[in-house]
C-alpha cells in the first residue's frame, strides 16, 4: 500500500529548484506569500547553475544604453530595449544584496567584483535565503502535471516525492504556480541538465500557453569527448587538429562551432589548449574548480597533450526558446501561470543569439524576482480558490488516450535526440531534412500519446519523454517556417536574412501543432 497523498496550500507555487526558481520564491515570499518550492531535484544542487561559474549582466547604469545598443547590434533586431533595461536595472540593484552572505572576491583597488560567482556556493546560498524566508521546500519532488480550474486558470499541481520509499504522491494548491523548470537539452550530456527534459513547457502547454522563439534551440558548447565538463571559456585558447594532426583552421567567433561541427562531420577532432596564458592556467582551479577534474582523473594535461573534443547540444538551456511572457511580470498567457528562467523565452532579452552565462543568470534573477512578486500579488487578489473544484490536466505519459501499451522507451529518446542534437540536422537546417524529422516526430507523439502510461516514479521518466517530443515538435515546426539565416538558427537552403522576418515566431498545439508571427511587445502591449 501507498503513502497518502501529500496534501499542500500555498498561495504561491514555485516548480523549480535552480537559480530563476529560488529567486521566484524569495520574490513571492519577501511580498508576503506563503511559497511552496517542489524540485525535481534538491534545492540547491540542481539545475545548470550549481555546477558553473555564473557571471551576471552586471552593468553600472551610466553603461546601459551602450550595453543595450551593443546587444540591439548584434540580436538579429527580436529583442527589446525596454526589457533589456529592466533586466539591467533588476540586476544592479539585488544583486549587491547577496554580499553581506556571499564571499565575493575583490579587486586589486578592494572592489567587490559581483560579476564572480561560483555555481555551488551561489545556489547553496539561495537555498539558505530560502528556507529563511519561510518557504517550505519538496526535494526530489518532481511535478507531472497542473491542475486547472473550470475558467483555465490554474489551480496549483500535482507530482510524487521520489525521496519516500513508497513514492508519496503530491498536490499543492495554490492561488499562482510560477514555473522554473529549466529548458530542454534533450539528455545531451550537458552538465548540470540531465533534469532539464522540457517539462514545464509540457505542462503549459497542456493549460493552453503559448511559445516563442523555438527555432533558436541549436547552440553547441565544446567538452571533452569522455566527459560532461560543459564549461567553455577556455576553449577560447584552444587549436584544433584532425585524426591526422593537421591543424584546423578555426578560431574563436561567431562560426566557430559550424567550422567544428563540419570538421566532426568527417571524422575526430583533437584540441589542445597549449595557448592559455600561465596566469591564467594558474587561476583555472579558482575560477572553475570542476574543469580540470576530468583530464586530472584520466591522466591527461590539457596544456600539453590533445584530447578529442565534442559539441554538446544545449537545446533551449543556452538556446532562447521557451514560454511566452504576456506581462511585465512573466505572466503566460494562461491565468495564474508564471515562468521565469530558461522556462520562459529570454528573446525579448538576448534577441536571436544565445544569452550565454552573463544575460541568461540576469534573466533568471530577473525573471524569477518578477515572477514571484506577480504570482504573490495574483494570490492576494484573487486568493487561493481552495474551494473550487480543479482537475488535473496531464496527459501524454500519464494517461493514455488508447490502449495501453509498452513502449521502448530508450528507442523514442534515441529517435528524439536525432534531429534535436546531431549536427547534419540541428546546425545545418534545410527544408527536406526538416520535413521528415517534423513528420517523425509527430508518428512518435501520436503512439506516446495513445499509448504511454504510467505512475508513480514510472511516470517521470514518462512525462519527460512526452515533454521532449513536444519541444522537438515545436522547434521543427518553428524552424521550418523561418525559411532564413538569423542569430544561431542557419538555413543551408536560405543563408541570408529576410528583412521581412524580423519577428518573434510563437508556437503552441499538442495534437496539432501551430506557429504564427508575433507583434513587438510594444504594440502588443499597448493593444
Amino acid at each position: 500500500m501507498g503513502l497518502d497523498t501529500l496534501k499542500l496550500e500555498a498561495d504561491v507555487l514555485v516548480i523549480g529548484g535552480g537559480l530563476a526558481a529560488t529567486w521566484a520564491a524569495l520574490g513571492a515570499a519577501r511580498a508576503g506569500a506563503s511559497v511552496v518550492l517542489a524540485d525535481k531535484g534538491w534545492c540547491g544542487t540542481s539545475g545548470v547553475t550549481a555546477s558553473a561559474g555564473p557571471g551576471h549582466w552586471w552593468v553600472p547604469p551610466e553603461g546601459h544604453d551602450e550595453a543595450i545598443a551593443r546587444r540591439l547590434q548584434a540580436s538579429g533586431g527580436l529583442n527589446e530595449a525596454e526589457w533589456m533595461r529592466r533586466v539591467l536595472e533588476a540586476t544592479w540593484e539585488h544583486l549587491p544584496s547577496l554580499a553581506p552572505h556571499y564571499p565575493f572576491p575583490r579587486d586589486e583597488r578592494g572592489q567587490l567584483l559581483l560579476r564572480s560567482l561560483r555555481g555551488p556556493e551561489y545556489l547553496r546560498l539561495m537555498r539558505r535565503l530560502v528556507e529563511q524566508a519561510g518557504v517550505r521546500i519538496l526535494d526530489h519532488s518532481p511535478a507531472l502535471e497542473l491542475l486547472q480550474h473550470a475558467d483555465g486558470s490554474i489551480a496549483g499541481a500535482a507530482g510524487v516525492r521520489r525521496q519516500t520509499h513508497l513514492q508519496q504522491p503530491w498536490t499543492v494548491r495554490s492561488g499562482a504556480t510560477v514555473l522554473a523548470t529549466g529548458g530542454c537539452a534533450f539528455l545531451s550530456w550537458l552538465l548540470g541538465a540531465h533534469n532539464n527534459t522540457g517539462d514545464g513547457y509540457l505542462m503549459a502547454a497542456e493549460a493552453g500557453a503559448e511559445l516563442s522563439g523555438m527555432e533558436f534551440t541549436n547552440y553547441y558548447t565544446v567538452a571533452p569527448a569522455f566527459s560532461s565538463m560543459t564549461r567553455s571559456m577556455s576553449y577560447v585558447f584552444a587549436r584544433y587538429f584532425d585524426a591526422d594532426g593537421h591543424e584546423l583552421p578555426i578560431l574563436p567567433g561567431p562560426d566557430a562551432d559550424y567550422r567544428l561541427a563540419r570538421a566532426m562531420l568527417r571524422g575526430p577532432v583533437l584540441c589542445s589548449l597549449d595557448r592559455m596564458p600561465q596566469d591564467l592556467r594558474d587561476k583555472l582551479p579558482q575560477i572553475s574548480p570542476n574543469v580540470l577534474l576530468p583530464f586530472a582523473r584520466r591522466g591527461i594535461d590539457p596544456f600539453r597533450d590533445r584530447f578529442e573534443v565534442k559539441l554538446r547540444g544545449e537545446g533551449t538551456v543556452r538556446g532562447i526558446g521557451g514560454l511566452r511572457i504576456a506581462s511585465e511580470e512573466c505572466e503566460t498567457t494562461v491565468g495564474g501561470l508564471y515562468a521565469a528562467g530558461d522556462a520562459a523565452t529570454r528573446e525579448l532579452v538576448a534577441g536571436a543569439i544565445s544569452g550565454g552565462g552573463a544575460v541568461n543568470s540576469a534573466w533568471a534573477l530577473s525573471s524569477g524576482l518578477w515572477a514571484g512578486r506577480g504570482a504573490a500579488r495574483r494570490a492576494r487578489r484573487d486568493g487561493r480558490r481552495a474551494g473550487e473544484a480543479a482537475r488535473a490536466i496531464g496527459q501524454a505519459g500519464l494517461r493514455a488516450r488508447r490502449q495501453a501499451a509498452a513502449i521502448d522507451t530508450a528507442e523514442v529518446i534515441r529517435h528524439v535526440q536525432r534531429p534535436m542534437l546531431d549536427y547534419d540536422l540541428n546546425i545545418f537546417r534545410e527544408e527536406t531534412a526538416l520535413a521528415a524529422s517534423q513528420q517523425q516526430m509527430d508518428g512518435l507523439w501520436e503512439e506516446w500519446r495513445d499509448h504511454a502510461q504510467a505512475t508513480g516514479p514510472a511516470a517521470v521518466r514518462s512525462r519527460e519523454v512526452a515533454a521532449m517530443l513536444a519541444t522537438a515538435r515545436w522547434n521543427l515546426a518553428s524552424a521550418r517556417v523561418r525559411r532564413e539565416s538569423r542569430g544561431m538558427h542557419h538555413r543551408s537552403d536560405a543563408p541570408q536574412a529576410d528583412p521581412a522576418q524580423a519577428h518573434r515566431l510563437l508556437s503552441g498545439g499538442l495534437d496539432a501543432v501551430w506557429t504564427r508571427a508575433d507583434r513587438p511587445w510594444r504594440a502588443r502591449a499597448a493593444a
